[in-house]
């Protein structure tokens, strides 16, 4: 799952990136609203966080954008000031959650699982592909009824899959979903997660498809995992 963190202050901006990291998050940072505004228009994200107070274009703006522009994906507002009047004006505009500065950073990472657990529930999808189930509102995976422990971005390379069953998703299509702007666009940190989910779900539950990309079968099939 892919996040950018609009933030002018460079120290809380690393701080909140690596925060965010440590969750297994695929994080972008941006330093301005119009970076920020550029970047969520440009590439897929789960959840924005933006700050209020920006140089070129203020949060407000940038959020009143977005929803203008229907990118209904949930975004929260940082702020130096606990004013009413703020937070109704964010609210208004289609913010999702508002945190004041000063926050500990382990409530801001519960603000941000209980923010995608919320985008998940609105879609109350249950994803079945073979013996595996995916819940998109709980983020539980289970194979054959035994619960799997996914990594976010693995999370993430199983839903795209699982949500176009007998699809071929392009590696570009899910590498966007799964790396931010510090990966080494050449790694094969995709082969990576697609090893690691394997391991997990199976060896024949993601098959390579040469030149093109990975598939999951609704159902079990003749083919031989690459």
């Amino acid at each position: 799952m892919r996040i950018l963190v609009v933030e002018d202050e460079g120290i809380l901006r690393s701080q909140l990136v690596r925060a965010l990291r440590e969750e297994n998050f695929a994080v972008d940072g941006a330093e301005d609203g119009e970076e920020g505004l550029y970047k969520v228009t440009n590439w897929p994200y789960e959840t924005v966080i933006l700050d209020v107070v920006l140089p070129k274009l203020d949060g407000f703006e940038v959020l009143r954008r977005m929803r203008e522009l229907e990118i209904t994906i949930p975004v929260m507002l940082l702020t130096a000031r606990d004013g009413v009047s703020d937070r109704v004006r964010g609210l208004d505009l289609g913010a999702d959650d508002y945190l004041v500065k000063g926050f500990d950073l382990k409530e801001f990472k519960a603000r941000v699982r209980a923010l995608l657990r919320r985008r998940r529930r609105i879609a109350d999808n249950i994803l079945q592909a073979r013996d595996v189930t995916l819940n998109l509102g709980t983020g539980m995976v289970d194979r054959a009824g035994e619960r799997v422990d996914l990594t976010g971005r693995e999370f993430a390379i199983v839903a795209e899959l699982m949500s176009n069953p007998g699809a071929v998703i392009a590696r570009n299509q899910l590498y966007e979903r799964v790396v931010d702007e510090t990966d080494d666009s050449m790694s094969n940190l995709l082969d990576v997660h697609v090893c690691n989910i394997r391991k997990k779900l199976g060896r024949d539950f993601i098959r390579t498809i040469r030149g093109r990309g990975y598939l999951v079968e609704a159902k079990d099939g003749d083919w031989e995992a690459l």
